[in-house]
């Protein structure tokens, strides 16, 4: 398959009145691709994927899409959500959340059916109609992945979402995204402190430093690649 580009990172720098987090960061993302970002705590990855959502301004350089972004759609899946037993909404409403904003019935018949794949293609459909609340911290990220692709996005970012789950459940879930990429030529960016996840799952990896970054095929990704956090080093989230 003849890949093209979705994004190029182009001579990026986030900077803070503090500290700066990075400068002159150049990559391109092809279009399939799944790319883990990897690196120590405070090396940027929360402030790239930010910048990556336009939700923070780069100081300079610049993130290209293409055609554009306007043409792009981002699913986003988040570590965790701040839910508690008492959340009232069912997966299968909260799945819909991401088309109208509104409860069913209320969503067309092309926007159910959408709803309906994106369950069934999670594992979703037996307990559909289980209040968010009460699902297992597995069930809550497979939800959050359904709504995530529930319209059928060019990119999925998928920020530290294993980090609270067990073995199983991170396996389980990350072979869900696996096959997406395989199926749909889902682009897939996966911002993680897990190593072997990384590697197995991933195609090219961008490693964050403090000082510079390098970006490669996965089967190059140095295996001290985190041997600054492993050692103590400094916990700030950047």
């Amino acid at each position: 398959m003849t890949q093209s580009p979705l994004l190029a990172v182009e001579h990026l720098a986030v900077n803070f009145p503090d500290h700066q987090v990075f400068q002159d960061l150049n990559f391109t993302l092809q279009r399939g691709r799944f790319l883990s970002i990897v690196g120590e705590n405070g090396a940027g990855k929360t402030t790239l994927i930010r910048t990556l959502l336009q939700q923070l301004k780069p100081s300079s350089g610049a993130i290209r899409f293409f055609p554009e972004r306007k043409a792009i759609r981002i699913g986003y899946v988040p570590q965790f959500r701040n839910l508690d037993e008492e959340y009232p909404l069912s997966i299968r409403d909260f799945v819909s959340l991401n088309l109208s904003g509104i409860h069913l019935p209320w969503l067309s018949r092309k926007e159910r059916q959408a709803v309906d794949t994106a369950i069934r293609s999670t594992n979703l459909t037996a307990i559909a109609k289980r209040p968010l609340g009460m699902a297992s911290g597995g069930e809550k990220q497979r939800a959050y992945l359904a709504q995530a692709i529930v319209e059928q996005p060019n990119l999925l970012i998928l920020d530290e979402s294993t980090a609270s789950l067990d073995n199983m459940m991170k396996y389980e879930l990350l072979d869900l995204v696996k096959e997406f990429n395989r199926k749909q030529n889902l682009t897939v960016i996966f911002v993680t402190h897990d190593l072997p996840l990384a590697k197995q799952y991933a195609d090219d990896y961008l490693l964050l430093r403090r000082k510079g970054y390098e970006y490669g095929p996965i089967a190059e990704l140095p295996e001290d690649a985190l041997i600054s956090t492993e050692r103590g080093g400094d916990l700030t989230n950047a």
